[in-house]
């Protein structure tokens, strides 16, 4: 019997951070992350690849009703935007001032905080 070791990833976004979509529906769009889903690998970005979601009534809505929220974009269409220049750039890592690893722009080698 063998078991799954459940190693974590390091992903490229983070919450907080500011990413453009590059495929999908909403491909040219921008947002601030909400949130990451880092077993789905999928993150919730604010305002983009909304769904409508019909919600019964309940003591707090007793009217029940349509809700639009956001739904969940994978990992892979997302990329990050430079906070030099504005536009879409691919990450790396790189050991900061203190040894720790910071994320670093690969256009401009800027350092993206976060």
């Amino acid at each position: 019997m063998e078991r799954k070791m459940n190693k974590q990833t390091k992903l490229h976004i983070k919450t907080g951070d500011t990413v453009k979509v590059i495929a999908g529906d909403d491909k040219g769009k921008t947002g601030k992350v909400l949130s990451v889903d880092k077993e789905k690998n999928r993150a919730y970005v604010e305002g983009l690849n909304m769904i409508t979601k019909h919600v019964k009534p309940t003591a707090a809505k007793p009217q029940g009703g349509i809700d639009k929220k956001e739904a969940s974009i994978h990992i892979s269409n997302l990329m990050l935007v430079d906070p030099k220049t504005g536009e879409a750039t691919k990450t790396g890592r790189k050991a900061g001032e203190n040894g720790k690893l910071v994320r670093y722009s690969k256009k401009t080698g800027e350092v993206i905080n976060g």
